[in-house]
């Protein structure tokens, strides 16, 4: 799977540059992905915008892999899904499961939110 990756200074944006993610592109996604909660920043932006269609299981395993990272208080955030993709992942009843947003710019947003909340929760 070939995909561009985007280190920022508290964040990676991870970006597909397939047209259709396959349910044999799943162990692939995972052992890049889970390799992030062993970085010193550990926070990954999931930019979809290039993906037009997944397969079912690749729904399943991204709403896995995004409670991963929030059960290691590691933020973990999609944007920029296509309609195709959303609606096969409504469909399915994982897209509530999910944490998206329509823009890259906004999900930077929520994980600048998400490290405030957290400092905010240690400090009490």
């Amino acid at each position: 799977m070939n995909v561009k990756i985007d280190t920022k200074e508290r964040f990676t944006v991870i970006t597909p540059e397939e047209a259709h993610l396959s349910v044999n592109m799943t162990d692939e996604l995972n052992q890049l992905l889970l390799g992030y909660l062993q970085k010193d920043i550990p926070h990954v932006i999931l930019k979809m915008d290039a993906v037009q269609s997944i397969d079912e299981q690749m729904g399943e395993t991204i709403a896995q892999l995004q409670s991963k990272f929030y059960e290691n208080d590691c933020s973990f955030v999609i944007c920029a899904l296509q309609k195709d993709v959303v609606q096969l992942l409504e469909s399915k009843e994982i897209l509530e499961l999910m944490n998206i947003t329509p823009t890259e710019s906004e999900a930077w947003d929520i994980l600048q939110m998400e490290e405030i909340e957290r400092d905010f929760l240690r400090d009490e």
